[in-house]
This record gives structure tokens, C-alpha cells and sequence, in this order.
């Protein structure tokens, strides 16, 4: 059968791809929405506020390197899950598997509903929009999500290349205009920037929690592990798009928070719901309107592509053996449908129940523990495998920066506001055992799954992959 042919996961994805993959990743709503916590834990000190947003973008950058090596190392579709199987042996990954459904679901409906408040708020100016239609858009916006999924990730690029260009449009914009008011030399404008570190310097404990603030906006950078066995040369695609993107980002993220401080006041940044939307009332009122839709049209290009990634880790646990047949098959599109279908469904369980949605910060704090344990990982593999053939290799400092910092992630919510919630959220990853023993360990088999599979073959038209050599051999320099 001709290649072009196969139903497979294709190695067609390249560098503008990558590029386009990673800005959006990392570009959520944060920075249209609330930089003021970064502000906020500086004591209002504006220029140690800056400091933070630039150390940020360097801690993020070493995590994505860290990232990169296990992408560059294994090059499969939803690495880091095979990366912690091989590293810390069948029964590990498979709570990895176990926390990633459920946090998964957690978060795509996080996205769809706070997509649909700020795309239904500018019709209801004076009050806040009532929960049904925007539960309504939520859910319309996540299927949508799926059927723009199951045409496969070539079908993709059109939409990340037009979010790449509204999120930086927008982001220019707003940086442009900040320093066209600098350069004017008003001097309500320019005497924030004059007198930047003249305010209250924070303690270090503040300064930890501002630096958490801005790191969760530079989140992300490790999006490559999910992706790497779609790559066009990975060992060479994957360093080049973090170099190309990272100081994009990170140039848009400080020019959009001077311009902030150049129109707004410490305070009523600080004051502010959406950062993004007083800035916009006072420099331009009557385009105030746009940035909720800017930021929906955001929210939607990173609800499409974590819909994406989610399905991958079903799809190589499913290829892996720890889970059914059924999620690795594809349709004639190279996606896996079965894998996209089981996200959606669930998502759509937790808009409906929007309940569930207030676990997701502590659904965070579970993939914190799985972060700092990949990065152990690579460390533990270091030492074991160390004629691995690994094209790239992190500095090592950067490794045990980005280890402090997942540490931190980890354990600051536990002394800083020990709640009996974190435990449950211990109970709950240690739960996916129950499952893990019989299904998996003793391989109890259920007939009726293989059944299943067998009518979602014909139901939907998907089959199980071609056989590939490409997964692993295709590294080539």
C-alpha cells in the first residue's frame, strides 16, 4: 500500500506548524485577563513586577528545554506517558493515564465556559450572563472543538495560523500603543516607568508568589511531548520552535505589561476583572467590546489544541496496552476519533455539572506531582540508560531549576493552605490501582469491550492503524 495512504499518525508536521503550536499553547486568557497578580505580590513595585515577568520567561524556558529532551529522545504522540512507563514501570504510568482522563475533562471545560462568559458578557453590559445560554455555548464550542479534531491535524493549520495572528495582532497592538504614549512623553504616562522601583519592595515570600503568578502565564512549553511523533525532524524541529517562540512571547508579554502601567495605575490594575478590558475603556472606548471576543476566539484555538493532546495520551496508552483497543483505531483522517469523542463526552459531563469545575485547582495540583515526577525521570534515565541515543540533552542546571520550581508547585499549597481537599486529590490519583490490578496486572479480559470496539468499527468508519516504522526510526539528522 502506498505510504500516503496508510492510516497512521503522519510525520507531516514541520517548523511554521510547530511554531504556530507553541504560541498558542502558551497564549491563553492570563494576559488579557489578570496580570495583576504578578503586581499585586510585587507590593505594586511596577519595575520588580517587570524583573518577575522576565525571570519567568527564563524559568519557562528551561522547562521547555527539559521537555524537549524527552520529546527529542522518544518521538512518539503523547511521549511524557511513555517516557514515565519506561522510567517508572507499567502501574505509575497508568495513574499518570488515570489522572490525565479526568484532569483533561476538568480543564477543556474550564475553557469552553470561561470562552462562553466573555463571548455572551458584552450582550449583557449591565449584569452578569445567566448560566444557561452560556452553558449552551460552552457546549457548542467544545463539539465544534471535536469535529474540527476528528478531520485530523492537518485541518488545524489554517485555524492555529489565524489564532498566531489575533493573539500577537492583539498583543502588538496594545504594546505599540503603550509605547507610542511613552514616546508622546505625557507625564502621567511616563512617570510610572521613571519611578518603577520606588514603591514597598516585597519579601522574598511574596516574590515566590509572584513568580508563580507569571509562570503559570509562560505555561506550556512542554506541549511537544504530546505532538513529537507528528514532527517532521523532531531533534532539530523542536529546539528551533522553543528558540523561536519563547523570545517572541516573552517580548509581547513585557512590551503588553508596559503598556498597562503606562495607561492604568498600579491600583486599578490590581482592581481590574480583565486587564485587557479597562485598558481597552480607556484608550480606545469604543473597541472595548472587541477584547471579550479576542479573548474567546484565544480560549477557543486552546481548547482545539488541548481537545488534540488529551486524545494522544489516549491513543499511545491505548496502543501501550492500558487501554481498549478501541482508542487507538483511527478514521480516514489519521485521528483518533474513539479518543477524541471519550474527551469531548466528558467535558461535556463536567460543563453540565459545573461542580466538578471547581476541582480543577486542585486537579492542577495533581499534574504538578506528575511534572516534577517526569522530571525525575530524566535524571533517574540519565544515570541508568546513559548510551540512550538522545540527540539533544538539557544542561543540567536547567533540569534542577525547572525540579525547584515543580517542587514548589507541589508543596506550597500544602503549607501555605493545607486543606483535606489535597488529600482526597491523593486518594483520588492512588484510586486508579483498583482499576490498574485486575484490568492490566491480572489482564482480567471483558468481552464486551471487544464487542464494542467491533460496532464503533462500522458505526464510524475507524480502523486500527497501519503498522509504522516511522514512530521511532524517522529521527533522521
Amino acid at each position: 500500500m502506498d505510504s500516503e495512504k496508510k492510516i497512521q499518525l503522519k510525520r507531516e508536521l514541520g517548523y511554521f506548524w510547530g511554531v504556530n503550536f507553541l504560541i498558542i499553547n502558551i497564549i491563553g486568557a492570563g494576559i488579557f485577563v489578570s496580570p495583576k497578580g504578578v503586581l499585586e505580590y510585587s507590593c505594586m513595585n511596577v519595575g520588580v513586577s517587570l524583573c518577575i515577568w522576565a525571570a519567568c520567561a527564563v524559568l519557562s524556558m528551561t522547562s521547555s528545554l527539559c521537555f524537549a529532551e524527552i520529546g527529542i529522545a522518544f518521538p512518539y504522540s503523547g511521549a511524557h506517558y511513555y517516557f514515565i512507563k519506561r522510567c517508572f514501570g507499567s502501574s505509575i504510568a497508568f495513574l499518570r493515564l488515570w489522572t490525565s482522563l479526568f484532569t483533561s475533562a476538568g480543564v477543556v471545560a474550564s475553557q469552553a465556559l470561561l470562552l462562553a462568559e466573555y463571548g455572551i458578557q458584552p450582550f449583557y453590559p449591565s449584569c452578569s450572563a445567566p448560566n444557561l445560554p452560556k452553558k449552551c455555548l460552552a457546549l457548542a464550542a467544545l463539539w465544534i472543538v471535536g469535529i474540527l479534531n476528528s478531520r485530523g491535524v492537518k485541518e488545524l493549520s489554517w485555524l492555529q495560523t489565524v489564532s498566531t495572528v489575533l493573539k500577537m495582532g492583539i498583543l502588538g497592538f496594545i504594546s505599540l500603543c503603550g509605547v507610542f504614549m511613552l514616546v508622546r512623553g505625557k507625564k502621567e504616562n511616563v512617570r510610572r516607568l521613571e519611578n518603577a522601583f520606588d514603591a514597598e519592595f516585597p519579601e522574598i515570600s511574596q516574590i515566590i508568589e509572584a513568580v508563580f503568578q507569571g509562570y503559570f502565564a509562560f505555561s506550556g512549553g512542554g506541549c511537544f511531548t504530546y505532538v513529537a511523533g507528528e514532527l517532521k525532524k523532531p531533534n532539530k524541529t523542536i529546539p528551533r520552535c522553543i528558540f523561536t517562540a519563547l523570545p517572541l512571547i516573552t517580548a509581547v508579554y513585557l512590551l503588553a505589561n508596559i503598556s498597562y502601567v503606562t495607561v492604568l495605575t498600579p491600583r486599578e490594575i490590581i482592581s481590574s476583572a480583565a486587564v485587557a478590558v479597562t485598558w481597552t475603556d480607556r484608550v480606545i472606548p469604543g473597541l472595548a467590546w472587541i477584547v471579550p471576543f479576542a479573548i474567546s476566539a484565544s480560549l477557543f484555538s486552546n481548547l482545539v489544541i488541548n481537545v488534540l493532546e488529551s486524545a494522544r495520551v489516549l491513543y499511545i496508552a491505548s496502543e501501550q496496552g492500558q487501554l481498549p483497543l478501541m482508542f487507538s483505531t483511527l478514521n480516514v483522517h489519521s485521528s483518533p476519533f474513539v479518543a477524541v469523542l471519550l474527551n469531548i463526552s466528558m467535558g461535556s459531563i463536567a460543563i453540565v455539572l459545573t461542580n466538578l469545575i471547581q476541582l480543577i485547582n486542585y486537579l492542577y495540583f495533581a499534574i504538578s506531582i506528575w511534572t516534577l515526577l517526569s522530571l525525575i525521570g530524566i535524571l533517574k534515565l540519565r544515570y541508568q540508560e546513559p548510551n540512550l541515543h538522545r540527540p539533544y540533552k538539557v544542561f543540567l542546571p536547567f533540569l534542577f531549576i525547572a525540579m525547584a520550581i515543580s517542587l514548589c508547585l507541589v508543596l506550597i499549597p500544602l503549607v501555605k493552605s493545607p486543606k483535606m481537599h489535597y488529600i482526597y486529590v491523593l486518594l483520588f490519583l492512588l484510586s486508579g490501582l483498583l482499576f490498574y490490578v485486575p484490568l492490566i496486572h491480572y489482564k482480567v479480559k471483558l468481552v464486551w469491550f471487544e464487542k464494542l470496539t467491533c460496532y464503533l468499527q462500522l458505526l464510524f468508519n475507524i480502523c486500527i492503524p497501519d503498522a509504522s516504522d516511522e514512530q521511532m526510526s524517522e529521527v533522521v539528522n
